[in-house]
C-alpha cells in the first residue's frame, strides 16, 4: 500500500471515530490529574480557580469557533456524521472557511486544549498537541482527498490558496449563507454538555480527593454542569415535538 493510500484509510478510518479521541484524552487526562492531586502538586485555591477560567475560556473560544463555522456553512456539510462516512453538498469557502481549510478542527482544538489545561501539567498539554496533530492530520488529509475527488479543480483552487490549519485573517471573506440558530443548537447541544460534564468530574474527583465529598468546590462547577444536561434534554425533547430544528 503506497503512502498516500495508507495515509487515506487511516484517515477515513480516524474520521468515522472520532468521537472517540476525546475519550482518550480525559481518561489520561483524568490520570494526570488524580496523580497531582494526591501529590498536592497544582496551584493553591485562589491562583487555581483562576487559573480554571483561564482553561474555561479556551474552551470556550473553541466552541464559538465552532458555533461560526457550523452557523454559516451550507447544509449537509460541517456535520457531525461519524458512520456514514464523508459528506459534503458543496465546498464551504467563506467565512471562517475563507481563513482557513478546517475550522471546525481548529475549534475542537482549543475546546479540548482547555480541558487538557486542566490537569495543571505543562507536559501532558505539549503530549495532547501533538497527539491532535497527528490524529487530525489523518483526517484532514482524507477529506481533502475526498473533496478533490468530489469537486476537482473548484476545491484544489481555494484549497492552493487557504491554509490548512493556521488561519490567514487577511484573506477574509464574508460568509455567504445567513447565520442559522437552529443548526447551531441542534447540532452543538451534546459538544455543550459534554464539555461542563468533564469540567465537573475534573472538580468532583479533586474535591473528594482533597476533602473527602464529590461536591465540596465552588457551586458554579456543579450548577453549569447541571445546567447543560438540562439544557441537552429540553433540546432532545423540542427536536421530537416541533419542527424548528428541520433546518
Amino acid at each position: 500500500m503506497t503512502l498516500k493510500k495508507e495515509l487515506r484509510t487511516q484517515g477515513d478510518f480516524l474520521f468515522k471515530h472520532r468521537s472517540y479521541l476525546p475519550v482518550i484524552i480525559i481518561i489520561a487526562g483524568l490520570a494526570v490529574y488524580i496523580q497531582n492531586e494526591m501529590t498536592s502538586d497544582v496551584l493553591p485555591h485562589q491562583q487555581g480557580e483562576v487559573y480554571k477560567f483561564i482553561c474555561l475560556a479556551v474552551a470556550l473560544l473553541g466552541l464559538l469557533i465552532r458555533v461560526h463555522a457550523v452557523g454559516h456553512a451550507a447544509k449537509n456539510t460541517s456535520g457531525r456524521n461519524t458512520t456514514v462516512g464523508q459528506v459534503a453538498d458543496e465546498v464551504n469557502s467563506t467565512g471562517l472557511y475563507s481563513i482557513c481549510r478546517h475550522p471546525l478542527y481548529v475549534g475542537n482544538f482549543f475546546m479540548w486544549l482547555g480541558i487538557a489545561g486542566f490537569t495543571q501539567e505543562p507536559w501532558f498539554i505539549v503530549a495532547f498537541t501533538f497527539m491532535y496533530w497527528v490524529y487530525y492530520e489523518r483526517i484532514m488529509y482524507a477529506e481533502e482527498a475526498f473533496l478533490t475527488e468530489k469537486y476537482g479543480d473548484k476545491y484544489t483552487d481555494w484549497a492552493s490558496k487557504t491554509p490548512a490549519f493556521i488561519p490567514a485573517f487577511s484573506k477574509w471573506i464574508k460568509p455567504q449563507y445567513s447565520f442559522s440558530w437552529p443548526k447551531i443548537i441542534k447540532q452543538e447541544k451534546t459538544g455543550i454538555m459534554n464539555l461542563f460534564i468533564v469540567i465537573f468530574v475534573f472538580e468532583a474527583i479533586g474535591s473528594y480527593i482533597r476533602n473527602g465529598e464529590i461536591l465540596k468546590m465552588e457551586s458554579y462547577w456543579w450548577m453549569l454542569a447541571v445546567a447543560s444536561v438540562v439544557w441537552y434534554i429540553i433540546i432532545k425533547v423540542l427536536q421530537k415535538t416541533t419542527k424548528f430544528f428541520n433546518v
